[in-house]
């Protein structure tokens, strides 16, 4: 059962060290910052995730004295009060309709029932709402940390205006940061499942899941820009190297 749940204490393990990476690599960076809300905010909602297991038992007790009231309350309609003294026993049609309006007040006690029981999941449900509003926000500001880190800016082509961010102008030192920035978002998809994991809610599971995929979609977009900055550090094969110094004329046939 080790590896079949997601393990909170774990996660925020592998949050802190990678707070303490970004520290030692990019201390002067905002990334470290973000990196430590990261940390804090994975404490927190790992302890939310935690405290939703548990029933509400205040809730619960509610529903069980409205259940027992309900059907003593039947209970001393249909054989302690004497409703012969109320209306005829002979009288048909009023029979009829003392039997019509207890299968309605039947029904809608049933009803009434199930709404509070279902209330337990709509209070935990409006919980999680509130907590992954905060991890979403969190995600959108890993996202804007990688938005200026452009592969272009490596090339000896590009020009700096002077109202450009500050670049990472070292190949490595970017690829790692984007990639710090992937593991960020990687550890943020991985807090929401936690709730997933203590609720079982069909809508908390579809909301957990496009925190996920927001993250996932963001962290593909980043893997494009790695992806890019290997390509321009992997060293050419000696054709494309002889090709790229003596470039074919644009009437000359393909080699």
């Amino acid at each position: 059962m080790r590896y079949r749940t997601l393990d909170p204490v774990r996660i925020i393990e592998t949050a802190q060290r990678l707070e303490e990476r970004v520290a030692e690599r990019f201390p002067e960076r905002g990334l470290r910052a973000v990196a430590a809300e990261l940390v804090s905010l994975s404490r927190d909602l790992a302890k939310a995730a935690k405290e939703l297991e548990a029933p509400i038992w205040w809730l619960r007790g509610v529903i069980v004295a409205a259940f027992v009231a309900g059907v003593a309350m039947f209970l001393f309609v249909g054989t302690i009060l004497p409703l012969d003294r109320i209306s005829g026993a002979d009288d048909a049609v009023q029979s009829m309709q003392g039997i019509e309006a207890t299968i309605n007040t039947v029904i809608l006690a049933v009803i009434g029932l199930l709404a509070l029981i279902r209330t337990e999941e709509r209070i935990k449900r409006k919980k999680v709402f509130r907590q992954l509003h905060g991890l979403r926000s969190l995600i959108h500001v890993i996202d804007m940390h990688q938005l200026t880190k452009d592969p272009a800016t490596l090339s000896a082509d590009f020009k700096p205006t002077s109202h450009s961010p500050a670049r990472i102008t070292d190949a490595a030192d970017l690829a790692r940061y984007l990639d710090y920035c992937s593991e960020m978002l990687s550890i943020a998809g991985k807090v929401a499942a936690l709730f997933a994991q203590s609720v079982n809610d069909d809508v908390v599971v579809n909301a957990v899941n496009d925190i996920e995929n927001l993250s996932s979609n963001l962290s593909r977009k980043i893997w494009q820009k790695i992806t890019l900055i290997d390509d321009r550090r992997r060293p050419l094969p000696p054709r494309a190297r002889a090709d790229r110094a003596f470039p074919l004329p644009p009437d000359a046939p393909a080699r």
